[in-house]
Parts: C-alpha cells; sequence; structure tokens
C-alpha cells in the first residue's frame, strides 16, 4: 500500500477555526456498557452548535465500539447521534446515504466485503494521510497490518479496522459430553452427531445456521466455497460459479438441511441465537460477535452449558474451514460536509488501546494479540477459526455478484431448482455483472 502507517509524523498545530474539545473524562471510567469505556477524544470543534451522525447497527460486538465514541467525543457543543438499528436497517441506510451528493450520516461503519466496490466508485474517503498524520497518537500501528489491507483497495485506506468476526462453533456440552460426542471438524462429524441427537428424541433439529434468504445465506455459500479454496470470482477476476467447488459446497449445504429447521431461509444471526437460547439446537456457526451472547445468564438458562470450536470445514479434505474473515471499521462517506480531521479522530478514539481492551470478550479487536483463551470464553476458538479461514480474494464485483445470486441460490436450497441449473444461472448473472 502507498502508505507509511509507522512513520512518526508531528503533530501540526490545528487551525484555531474552534475551541479544542477536550473531552478525556478519564481514561478507565465506563459507560452504561461494560465493554465501553471513555477515552481521550481531542479534536478541534466547528464553531456552534453541530451533530455528528454516526451510522452503526447494534450488536453486542459493535456496540462497545460505537457507545465509546459517542460518550467520549461528545461535548456540549458537539454532538455524536446514534440511532438504534439492526443489520438489515444498516445496510439499506449506507446505500442510501451514499447515492446522492448529500448524506445523512458523517461516521459510517463498514466491513471488507463492500470496502472494494465503495472504493472503486470513490464513495469513501481515503484515509492514507489522515493515519500518517495521527497514526502515532492514536497508536495505529498496532492494529493487525492485515486488517489494515481488509480495509484497503488500490492502495487506499478506506476504514479503520475496528474488529473482526470470524465464524465460530458454537455446541451444547452437556448433550455432547453425555453422547461421547466430540466438536464437529468437518460437515460430516456434524451430520454423525446430528443423526446420534435425533436418535436419543432430544431434538427434532440439532443444526442451527443463519441462512436468512435475503442476506445471510450467501455468506454461507461464500464460506463453503472458500473451505474448498475457492470464491465466487478468483484471482483474476474470473466467475466461478460453475465450478466442482461451486457444486461441492452446494451439495454441502444441501446434506445439512434435513438436520435443520424446515424455516431456515428465514433465520438470521439473532433467530439461530435464539435456537440455542431455547435448546431446539445443540450446534450452531455464526460470526464470532454472537457468541458472547451465548454465555449470558440473562438470554438463557443453558448459558452455562454452551462450547466453542473453530469452524469446520466442508470436508476431510478441504484446504480451509467454512468461513468468513468480517472486518469492521470506521469509514468517513464522501458526502459528509463536517471536517475529515475531526471525524478521523474521533474515529480513532474508538478504536484506540483501552477502547480495544474494554470490548473484549464482548468483541475481537482489530489490534494484534488482544484476545486469549484467558480472557474470552470463546477466544481459543476464534483464534484457531481466524488461523484456518481462506484469505480473502479483493474484488469490487464480488459485493454485487452476492445480491444477485442470493434468490438463485435460495431456489436450490428450497429444492424449486436442481445444483446444476442453479450453477448455470448463478454464473450467468455473475458473467453480466463483470462484464
Amino acid at each position: 500500500m502507498g502508505h507509511t502507517k509507522h512513520r512518526a509524523l508531528p503533530v501540526l498545530a490545528l487551525v484555531a477555526v474552534g475551541i479544542v474539545a477536550l473531552t478525556s473524562c478519564g481514561a478507565g471510567s465506563r459507560t452504561d456498557n461494560e465493554n465501553s469505556t471513555t477515552v481521550s477524544c481531542d479534536y478541534t470543534a466547528p464553531e456552534g452548535k453541530t451533530t455528528v451522525n454516526v451510522l452503526a447497527y447494534n450488536s453486542s460486538a459493535i456496540d462497545p465500539f460505537t457507545d465509546t465514541m459517542v460518550s467520549s467525543c461528545s461535548t456540549d457543543d458537539v454532538t455524536l447521534k446514534h440511532d438504534p438499528i439492526d443489520f438489515g436497517g444498516q445496510v439499506t441506510k449506507t446505500t442510501a446515504t451514499l447515492a446522492g451528493e448529500t448524506g445523512t450520516y458523517d461516521i459510517l461503519e463498514t466491513y471488507g466485503f463492500v470496502i472494494p466496490g465503495f472504493g472503486e466508485e470513490e464513495l469513501l474517503v481515503p484515509l492514507n494521510d489522515l493515519w500518517d498524520k495521527y497514526g502515532d497518537d492514536y497508536g495505529l500501528g498496532d492494529i493487525s497490518e492485515s486488517m489494515v489491507e481488509g480495509m484497503s483497495y488500490d492502495g487506499n485506506i478506506y476504514a479503520i479496522p475496528m474488529q473482526a468476526q470470524m465464524f465460530v462453533m458454537a455446541y451444547r456440552t452437556d448433550i455432547f459430553e453425555d453422547l461421547g460426542l466430540e466438536a464437529p471438524t468437518t460437515f460430516d462429524e456434524m451430520i454423525d452427531a446430528a443423526e446420534a441427537i435425533k436418535a436419543e428424541g432430544l431434538m427434532d433439529y440439532p443444526i442451527a445456521l443463519p441462512w436468512l434468504a435475503t442476506a445471510d445465506v450467501t455468506t454461507g455459500f461464500e464460506g463453503a466455497m472458500n473451505s474448498l479454496n475457492a470464491d465466487f470470482v478468483n484471482a483474476e477476476g474470473d466467475v466461478t460459479l460453475d465450478t466442482p467447488e461451486a457444486q461441492q459446497a452446494l451439495e454441502a449445504m444441501l446434506a445439512l438441511k434435513p438436520y435443520m429447521d424446515p424455516q431456515v431461509t428465514t433465520f438470521d444471526q439473532p433467530k439461530v441465537q435464539q435456537q440455542m437460547f431455547n435448546g431446539t439446537a445443540a450446534m450452531s456457526i455464526m460470526f464470532s460477535g454472537r457468541m458472547f451472547d451465548l454465555t449470558l445468564e440473562s438470554n438463557s438458562k443453558l448459558f452455562e452449558n454452551f462450547g466453542f470450536a473453530g469452524a469446520p470445514k466442508v470436508s476431510d479434505d478441504a484446504e480451509y474451514s467454512y468461513n468468513r474473515l468480517s472486518i469492521d471499521g470506521w469509514s468517513i462517506p464522501f458526502n459528509t460536509k463536517l471536517d475529515h480531521d475531526m471525524l478521523f479522530q474521533m474515529m480513532a478514539s474508538a478504536v484506540s488501546e483501552d477502547a480495544s481492551k474494554a470490548s473484549v470478550p464482548a468483541a475481537y479487536p482489530a489490534r494484534e494479540g488482544m484476545v486469549t483463551e484467558k480472557n474470552s470464553p470463546y477466544g481459543a476458538a476464534a483464534n484457531d477459526s481466524i488461523a484456518s479461514a481462506m484469505p480473502p480474494i479483493v474484488s469490487p464485483i464480488i459485493a454485487d455478484i452476492t445480491n444477485e445470486i442470493r434468490p438463485i441460490l435460495v431456489s436450490v436450497l428450497n429444492g424449486q431448482i436442481s445444483v446444476e441449473d442453479g450453477m448455470a444461472q448463478m454464473q450467468a448473472a455473475g458473467e453480466k455483472i463483470a462484464g
């Protein structure tokens, strides 16, 4: 990349266009969210009352960073505003606010999957110069180099990495121990475990995966292809949805379906969490950011019976695990009217060392080595899982292909069209986007 992350630069004297906001309320003091904290957030505020609109979806992994930013960077004259919203709503609002010359939001929570496309369309502000300017002040050099690359495209950094999520398996330790089962390492072992659980009459659908027809299902398909060292396109940008890997991935997903709720294509991650909370499923695979919720007594009487393991492989000979590495970060939309320096320092404050430490175990911070098996109940599983994930293929067209093939994929999983017809249709849809 064309940036110098570790270069020591003097902090330039800021032009006196307003008062200097000093909102350090004592590092380490807590907000209402026990995984957020209060940190130094020193920036030059504009004159007069100012509102900074922040768009980020609510989850136990994202909230610590959002809450830290809002509580630490708001002053009497500068208000950081963040309204509660779910992931689907956040995606919709991101698309809407980036659609015109003027937008609604000033700071966006983004993720690596969309960075290449947004970068190609110049919808986000490149952060290289600001990174160099403030990197030492906020210790940005301690952020994982690979996560910085995951939030970059064509030499430009488009987001400050906040935290990562990877697929992790959660399973019922009480049931597995009673039946003499080990945590599955492959899809076949998941099926074997499900057969054993069903044979004991413990539950009808022991496997729970988020395969929501309007979002998560393509993440699952991509995770299955990644396990086989493939993606929707290859490194050269060629669409690969009619390959043997695509077929194996589809057949592997179909093999799990008899052990999953028949309404699985209506289940997002919160609904899968509910299956585990209620004891209607014995094993699930979700993003690691959903795992902390399983450990809370307030969510389920089963909270002490959940174990965690790295994501399994699709097959014994698969090179990688059924996995997706999703990196979340903070971006500045191209159409904000507010000062980029101020916004960057707000974002950097939210991923500072103190903020990142406070986020564990609810989150997996982007800073190196912060999550361990000692400070997180799923820390070992998360570290195992991230080590077994396929390195991502960076392409600006994958996000568009994902949206286009989703209804075809759902038709395959619901048995409305064959695997072969589905592959042909997805390949054609992908090639139309690739041009």
